[in-house]
């Protein structure tokens, strides 16, 4: 059994709140789930104190279990001091779609041309295929 600590969508349509639990990763996201260690409000401001509530303690203890935290989680837990998050490195998200398209047709030019495909002969078929009638 897989555990993972992730986030279940509740709230009303355009308007999410996500609780923050343990479960296991075969079940669905909103399904059954062991514990819930807290919650999520996405909609409130980032200074607000009720925007992120996380029982840390209880995380620790489902981390040391083997539970694998979701990249959102894993967020919350090094904000927290608990567990390292690797940087990632995206150099292409910040450029605009012209930019990137400008960029993959440059490198195109630059790649030294594919070798043409030798001819067919006419009247030639695969090997085991029906002949035309």
């Amino acid at each position: 059994m897989s555990l993972k600590i992730r986030m279940a969508r509740a709230g009303t349509k355009k308007r999410p709140v996500y609780h923050i639990v343990v479960a296991d990763s075969r079940y669905p996201r909103d399904g059954r789930f062991i514990e819930r260690l807290g919650y999520f409000n996405p909609l409130l401001p980032k200074e607000n104190t009720d925007r992120l509530k996380f029982d840390i303690e209880k995380a620790k203890a489902w981390l040391a279990k083997g539970a694998t935290p979701s990249d959102r989680i894993l967020r919350f837990l090094d904000a927290a001091g608990v567990r390292k998050r690797e940087a990632r490195n995206n150099p292409e998200k910040a450029l605009p779609r012209k930019e990137r398209k400008a960029r993959a047709e440059a490198a195109a030019k630059a790649a030294p041309p594919a070798k043409p495909a030798a001819p067919k002969t006419p009247g030639a078929r695969a090997p085991g295929a029906p002949a035309a009638r």
